[in-house]
């Protein structure tokens, strides 16, 4: 059933009534400062990479101690850079507008996008249309 949680979370994006509620919670983000948020989106980066535990526990176990704490090293560092150039793109005036204005669309797609892809990759359509 790999999948089928992003693409509800698309078309329940799509779908849903744009709020007073979503600038609350810009106003909160704002107060916390980009700090907590930076680590705000570190974390959720690392918990979103859940579905390539097939791949990385084989991959891990392979590893010497000293191999691994290299490995660990170098995705921190990637994920932290990562962060720092969306930070930056975001504070660019044009690409903000952008994604402000056509932020739910954006979401939506790759949401749906990312469902359909998990879905193909691990049979997930197969053994629905199978059933």
């Amino acid at each position: 059933m790999l999948g089928l949680i992003p693409l509800f979370l698309g078309i329940r994006v799509a779908l849903k009534r744009e709020e007073r509620e979503d600038e609350d919670v810009f106003e909160k983000m704002e107060a916390r400062g980009a700090n907590q948020l930076f680590w705000t989106v570190a974390l959720i980066t690392i918990a979103s990479g859940g579905d390539n535990l097939g791949i990385y526990i084989p991959y891990f176990t392979s590893l010497t101690w000293p191999e691994t704490m290299v490995t660990l090293i170098i995705f921190v560092v990637s994920i932290a850079i990562l962060c720092y150039i969306s930070y930056r793109l975001s504070k660019i005036t044009l690409i903000s507008e952008i994604i402000e204005k056509y932020q739910r669309m954006i979401v939506s797609l790759v949401f749906v996008g990312l469902g359909i892809y998990i879905m193909v990759e691990n049979g997930t359509i197969q053994t629905l249309v199978g059933w």
